[in-house]
């Protein structure tokens, strides 16, 4: 028998396959996996089987998994955050170039010379004028959220010589010791939209975010702004975009997230979603969505996800107990004492929570019955148990 069993969608790197042992069966085949290791399938409308336990995404987005749905059944959502950053990050170089430069016009139109013969280099030479741009360097580049992308885009943009502004309410103190010293902090996100020559965006699409790059928005930025969004396609409002490209508010926008709306606008680049597509950040996705899986399930350690708290405790050799329950006051006291009418003694506890939900590991001395796990099971406000047996 099995350890685990992690089911695969989508093609994942062998990479990131390798890191799993061999008692893990990891396949697109699996009946009723404890895991499923995701990069964009949607997994919305499938039925979770009795053992599902975690699903980690390869990547930073999860809106292709049904997050409330997941908390509600008890199962972590990790993602990767930081693992694509730099692929990312070289994309968002190119989307500066090619927004303050002529760049695509220039190729687009070097290709109609073929066949010219002789006549190409004077052709060129009378042309070329058509495709200039002005230069990146000494310009104002506002990154709006400094998260692992934004704040290595930011790095980026200060080492090319520009003056660069972040807004970021909510950078994390990783990111804040990792930004460089000469990015400034903008007061409010409306001074960075006031200063900014280039603007790029890195904050997760949620309800907050969405469309936020509004009229309002374009209202306060310079004339002949020029915008990249590789993060999510719904952070801009389409219609509003659409008037601030044609009254010259905003000169370029660049995007990997196409739809037909944008397509064949002269001031729109539309590149395929190509921000994580390097076999480096691939690898990288993988690898640490792999090791995610494997420390929960092997320790019950939860490390980036998104709907449970953060809680890591290094193992002893003895019984893990695992429980997440909703958070309203009382749990751990009825836990401790079902615990405690057999003597159980606890040699070590972790109580975490995150909103409506709460995580604990429990270590303890000897071995749990099935008649407590049963009793602490029946807890009206637990949602899983879990139990690791004593290491070997």
């Amino acid at each position: 028998m099995p350890k685990f069993k992690v089911q695969t969608f989508n093609k994942i790197s062998n990479v990131g396959i390798s890191r799993f042992p061999d008692d893990y069966v990891v396949s697109d085949e699996v009946d009723n996996p404890d895991a499923i290791l995701v990069r964009s399938a949607a997994l919305h409308g499938i039925d979770f089987g009795s053992n599902m336990k975690a699903i980690a995404r390869a990547g930073a987005g999860v809106n292709n998994i049904p997050i409330d749905k997941c908390t509600s059944l008890g199962i972590v959502v990790f993602n990767t955050p930081g693992a694509n950053a730099n692929a990312v990050k070289e994309l968002v170089i190119a989307g500066l170039l090619l927004s303050s430069r002529k760049i695509v016009e220039g190729i687009q139109w070097t290709q109609t010379l073929k066949g010219k013969g002789d006549e190409v280099n004077k052709l060129v030479e009378q042309n070329k004028s058509k495709f200039n741009g002005p230069e990146i360097y000494g310009k104002t580049l506002g990154v709006i959220g400094l998260g692992a992308i934004g704040m290595l885009a930011a790095n980026a943009g200060e080492s090319l010589g520009m003056r660069v502004i972040g807004y970021d309410p909510y950078i994390s103190i990783d990111s804040a010791w990792q930004l460089s010293k000469y990015v400034r902090k903008a007061q409010s996100l409306d001074k960075l939209l006031a200063e900014a020559d280039y603007i790029t965006l890195h904050v997760p699409l949620i309800d907050a975010t969405r469309g936020f790059i509004d009229h309002s928005k374009f209202q306060i930025m310079k004339e002949g702004v020029n915008i990249l969004n590789f993060a999510r396609g719904g952070l801009v409002n389409k219609p509003d975009l659409m008037e601030a490209l044609a009254n010259g508010k905003v000169n370029r926008f660049v995007t990997d997230f196409p739809n037909d709306n944008l397509l064949g606008h002269e001031k729109i680049i539309t590149i395929p979603h190509l921000g994580a597509s390097t076999p480096e950040s691939e690898d990288n996705c993988a690898m640490m969505a792999a090791d995610q899986i494997r420390d929960f399930l092997d320790n019950g350690n939860i490390k980036n996800s998104v709907n449970f708290p953060s809680a890591d405790v290094p193992r002893n050799d003895g019984t893990r107990l695992l429980i997440a329950n909703k958070n309203v006051p009382g749990l751990v006291g009825k836990i401790t004492s079902v615990l405690a009418e057999q003597s159980i003694n606890i040699a070590d506890m972790l109580n975490k929570h995150r909103n409506e939900i709460a995580y604990n590991i429990i270590d303890v001395d000897g071995v749990i019955s099935d008649d407590q796990i049963a009793k602490i099971t029946e807890i009206e406000e637990i949602i899983t148990v879990r139990v690791l047996p004593p290491i070997n």
